[in-house]
């Protein structure tokens, strides 16, 4: 059998390339460039005709991520490659997965369509927002969790009389599983606005006094609801707090707040590309898991043991 050929655009060539590392093979010669008017342009640099193509590209904002992920499996598809996979390791637009007031787009479900028409006979991404945005693809789809990477490094700390706490409602799901897999009890925080003009009320669902507390998210954005649930769980007698997510979007501003938080440690994983971590951050590979579903899905095997 072929070796599985793997391509990167721009967003996520260094992880692709760890990916290729990881598997052994090269990463594969394309061209992802602009134009002068700043329209994405393609070119694949050697033969893909019936090969089974992998095409990593995360879809985080500005909108040329996602354009250039299109433009380059409409390309793969028009070189006659046998099976071309989009290999999103941050999906995109997720959160607007629903209309949540009127006249609003359900964008996630928008972008599942453009990466089909593109030309993606597969798709595979880590750790979505909701999951039922699977449901939002005609075509089979693969998620993964950066849950064994984050479990692990968590797992070596050995942080006694350990808390798993889910900053928010949504994220309880997860936070049980961590929990569960680290051997720890679980504890919730639970926002609460009783008037569009009042400040936010925190309960905490769970003991944490004298605990050492573990907040895992499946993004870090703002930083605000983590800072805020960190804050929240000191105040109620938590000795030390550390926070995991499995993508770093880290807008503006958030790299202060979480210096400025008691968060001593926030661990994310390289599904998006950061230049450099500053102190109290690590990032974790998840280069490892993904290269080997590539490989699975390449060689027609299950994936089901990758799942947490």
């Amino acid at each position: 059998m072929d070796p599985c050929r793997v391509f990167a655009g721009n967003a996520s060539r260094k992880l692709a390339q760890s990916i290729c590392e990881k598997l052994k093979v090269p990463l594969g010669d394309v061209e992802v460039d602009r134009f002068e008017d700043g329209e994405v342009s393609v070119r694949f640099n050697e033969n893909i005709r019936g090969s089974d193509v992998f095409i990593v590209q995360a879809t985080h904002a500005p909108s040329d991520n996602l354009m250039e992920l299109l433009v380059m499996l409409d390309a793969a598809k028009r070189a006659s490659a046998r099976r071309v996979t989009a290999v999103m390791p941050y999906f995109g637009y997720a959160r607007q997965d629903r209309k949540d007031q009127p006249r609003a787009p359900i964008t996630a479900k928008l972008v599942a369509n453009l990466i089909t028409v593109a030309g993606a006979d597969r798709a595979l991404t880590m750790d979505l927002h909701s999951a039922q945005i699977q449901g939002f693809f005609d075509i089979p789809f693969d998620h993964l969790y950066a849950a064994p990477v984050l479990i692990e490094y968590f797992d070596k700390k050995k942080i006694p009389d350990l808390v798993v706490v889910a900053p928010d409602i949504g994220s309880v799901k997860m936070a049980r599983a961590y929990a569960k897999r680290l051997g720890a009890d679980l504890a919730l925080v639970d926002k609460r606005r009783p008037r569009a003009d009042a400040v936010e009320i925190m309960n905490i669902i769970g003991d944490v006094k004298g605990r050492n507390c573990v907040l895992f998210d499946d993004m870090i954005s703002t930083a605000r609801t983590l800072c805020q649930a960190a804050e929240a769980i000191k105040e109620r007698g938590a000795l030390r707090v550390f926070a995991g997510a499995s993508h770093g979007v880290l807008c503006d501003g958030a790299y202060e707040r979480l210096a400025a938080s008691p968060i001593e440690e926030v661990v994310v994983t390289d599904t998006l590309h950061h230049d450099k971590m500053p102190p109290r951050f690590i990032e974790l590979s998840i280069a490892g898991l993904i290269g080997e579903a590539l490989q699975r899905i390449h060689e027609e095997r299950s994936l089901s043991s990758l799942f947490v």
